[in-house]
């Protein structure tokens, strides 16, 4: 018989299984400035992120991974920053965040084993 814990790591899984998108070139934001993020991903916290600051940078992508939607991956995430910084970024996030993203795209399971 299945178990409740099982059910709920299930769900939790899907919820960001279904927000990645199908290719990590359709994460297409930008690679330098300032990013103010939407109330809607950073409802608690700073929400403006200096690029050329890694501090901020690894914040707003976590973040991003974490709470954005489909849409907010694409627009606020850029596929050549994702990948360079993913090697320290797999460490912030959650085991579940990490595993669907690695996943879906194993150029970054690569990029996270040479790193």
């Amino acid at each position: 018989m299945p178990h409740a814990d099982d059910s709920y790591r299930a769900l939790y899984r899907a919820k960001y299984v279904q927000r990645v998108p199908g290719r990590l070139e359709e994460l297409t934001g930008p690679r330098e400035g300032v990013v103010v993020l939407p109330l809607h991903v950073a409802w608690s916290g700073l929400r403006e992120f200096r690029l050329d600051r890694p501090r901020q940078r690894m914040g707003l992508y976590r973040i991003v991974l974490a709470e954005g939607l489909h849409d907010d991956l694409c627009a606020y995430l850029n596929h050549e920053l994702l990948i360079a910084q993913w090697p320290i970024m797999r460490t912030l996030i959650s085991r579940t965040v990490r595993d669907v993203w690695e996943t879906a795209f194993p150029q970054l399971q690569a990029a996270g084993a040479s790193g």
